[in-house]
């Protein structure tokens, strides 16, 4: 009886602990939010967008094609336009992403019992994606360049991923694997101290600022919900964890045949520059360093997973804490 007292008393302690981070989440987007309309001047003059500023080019550490020697070799003219085009097409595929999982949480919380703070913040994630949704929209269209967003076979079946609303575990997993790649890319860019067009930057700084709390909140909910696997359940959700990361990373990061085909780039070019040469393998892996430390965290990495992980190619060093610079891939550049 001891035994199951204890146990009983730690998970009590654990849900107190649990909704007192959802009431922080909660109130951080009461009391720290944006607005993409009031906190963007669209129409002012630092915010106008320029389509030839030089600094639309592709960064040589952050993005698999920049890091590409052909893309360098080619016109500076030509280096921009491209740049240009993934950088709409890059916010294209993440305001779809957003609206895949507002439809899958919006699915989730109608699930929840009253008095769920689990509701009441996964409402104001949604209303923040909104506004994401919003915002890159409105940098694509400002941009100028009609950009298709996602891979056709992504962007047919996107509608049929809500569904996995029904299993929250591998829901919220799907979340986390469109959230931390662009959340890396975007913190590395501006680590680089890269000059990116000021509309670019500032969408940027809004969506890392707010993503953190989402990013926090999935991380959490998993550790949640996988605490209280069986065994079985634990080694499936192991196993699933490199596959979804992996097939989401193909989704947000790699870009439709669109881009080569309008800009001329060369099939090798492509295949290499995603994901088939060392620099676009070593960038690719460095999406993951938080996922990893969380993997390991829920005791995920077993014999198997660790097989599939290198298999995916998404292995690597594990994050020492959240957000960690991936010195490793910038040493290789």
């Amino acid at each position: 009886m001891a035994t199951t007292g204890t146990t009983k008393a730690a998970a009590e302690r654990t849900d107190g602990e649990y909704a007192g981070l959802l009431r922080t989440l909660s109130e951080g987007s009461v009391h720290r939010r944006f607005d993409p309309y009031l906190d963007i001047d669209w129409d002012g003059p630092d915010y106008r967008i320029d389509p030839e500023d030089e600094r639309w080019q592709l960064s040589k550490e952050s993005d698999p094609l920049g890091a590409h020697p052909w893309y360098w070799e080619q016109p500076l003219e030509k280096r921009i336009a491209i740049g240009r085009w993934r950088q709409a097409n890059v916010s294209k595929v993440g305001l779809a992403f957003e609206s895949i999982l507002i439809r899958g949480m919006m699915q989730y919380v109608m699930t929840l019992p009253n008095g769920s703070p689990e509701f009441r913040y996964c409402l104001h994630e949604m209303t923040e994606e909104c506004n994401h949704i919003q915002m890159f929209q409105e940098l694509v269209n400002r941009i100028g360049v009609d950009v298709p967003g996602m891979k056709a076979p992504y962007r047919i079946t996107s509608p049929l991923w809500s569904l996995s609303a029904y299993a929250p575990t591998l829901l919220f997993i799907g979340i986390l694997a469109g959230e931390e790649p662009i959340d890396h890319v975007q913190k590395a860019i501006i680590r680089e101290g890269a000059h990116m067009p000021p509309a670019v930057l500032r969408t940027m700084e809004i969506h890392i600022a707010e993503e953190a709390r989402h990013i926090s909140f999935a991380h959490r909910f998993l550790q949640e919900r996988v605490a209280r696997q069986g065994r079985v359940a634990k080694g499936a959700t192991s196993l699933a964890f490199p596959l979804v990361m992996r097939w989401l990373a193909g989704a947000i990061m790699a870009p439709p045949r669109d881009l080569a085909k309008e800009h001329g780039i060369p099939r090798k070019v492509m295949r290499e520059a995603f994901w088939k040469n060392p620099k676009s393998k070593d960038i690719m892996r460095g999406f993951f360093g938080d996922v990893r430390k969380l993997a390991e965290e829920l005791d995920l990495m077993n014999p198997a997973s660790r097989a599939l992980w290198r298999m995916c190619g998404i292995d690597g060093r594990v994050a020492r804490f959240r957000g960690e610079p991936d010195r490793r891939a910038r040493a290789a550049a």
